[in-house]
């Protein structure tokens, strides 16, 4: 009767610290999970640095790629890359990592459709009527003093490449620096035609003027630049034509029509200061939001 009630006691014990044992793994695993996903959220929520964000560098595909013609710069290609960030409380893209830090963005979409000037002048530092329209500091209806004076502290004023370019060239390197020739120190602007063919991740097809133009079709299946209807209007001017600025086409061409004579689409660009930190994946549901 004492050996069953000695081993009776014994069974409990055994199965009390089996209990005991496996309630203290459950906990333990729990434990570490919320330490896991707490850590994760910690990271999240602490966002990047531009400086980080280069970390990002891809060789291949869509995504953030160095410039080949600038060193310390960073541009954007492809058909979609994760390039996506919140502006304003609207939805832009980003076009570059500049070499001093800040990050040239534009607008996903067009605000309006517009003259790029009212009369044949195609000097963009004139000023042009559609610099006017985006940059007034007096004008109440203008582009800048409708943003918010948040989105106003987040822009960092910079020096814009505006020189004329000559249509169909061959020579990339060549282009960037005829734009590089004449400059505007300013909030608002637009993409310049170098932008967007270096946007392009077909550089063998599409990496020129005269190569976006020959092969279009192709080149805007490759680029996310190219509007998906319509035009839009670069800050840039043709050489050699007065009046004439260029424009992206929805069909891939890159054209220069009278600034004065044809309405196209304006999606505004401005650099955000190199102090910033982003939150977010950059993709287009997850865009990336910049950290208060």
């Amino acid at each position: 009767m004492r050996r069953r009630k000695r081993r009776k006691q014994r069974k409990m014990i055994l199965i009390s610290s089996l209990t005991l044992l496996f309630i203290i793994t459950v906990g333990y695993a729990a434990f570490q999970t919320n330490i896991n996903i707490t850590a994760k959220g910690n990271i999240l929520e602490k966002g990047i640095t531009i400086s980080e964000l280069k970390n990002k560098v891809v060789t291949s595909g869509d995504g953030l790629y160095k410039d080949t013609y600038e060193s310390g710069r960073y541009v954007y290609k492809g058909a979609n890359p994760d390039n996506y960030i919140t502006f304003n409380n609207e939805q832009c893209r980003i076009i570059s990592i500049e070499t001093d830090g800040t990050l040239k963005i534009m607008k996903k979409d067009s605000i309006s459709s517009m003259a790029w000037n009212l009369t044949k002048a195609d000097n963009w530092a004139r000023p042009a009527d559609l610099n006017t329209y985006l940059n007034s500091t007096t004008d109440a209806n203008s582009y800048y003093n409708k943003l918010s004076s948040d989105a106003k502290g987040l822009i960092q004023k910079h020096i814009w490449e505006i020189g004329q370019v000559e249509v169909y060239n061959t020579d990339l390197a060549a282009q960037i620096q005829a734009e590089k020739g004449t400059t505007w120190n300013g909030n608002i602007g637009l993409i310049s035609v170098s932008d967007a063919i270096r946007a392009n991740t077909n550089i063998e097809q599409c990496g020129t003027m005269k190569l976006h133009f020959d092969n279009k079709l192709l080149c805007k299946t490759t680029n996310y630049i190219v509007p998906t209807s319509g035009y839009l209007w670069t800050i840039s001017s043709r050489a050699n034509i007065e009046g004439h600025v260029f424009r992206v086409n929805s069909d891939g061409n890159l054209s220069s029509n009278a600034g004065s004579d044809d309405y196209s689409g304006v999606a505004p660009v401005l650099y955000l200061k190199s102090n910033i930190t982003l939150t977010g994946q950059g993709t287009e549901t997850n865009s990336y939001n910049i950290k208060k």
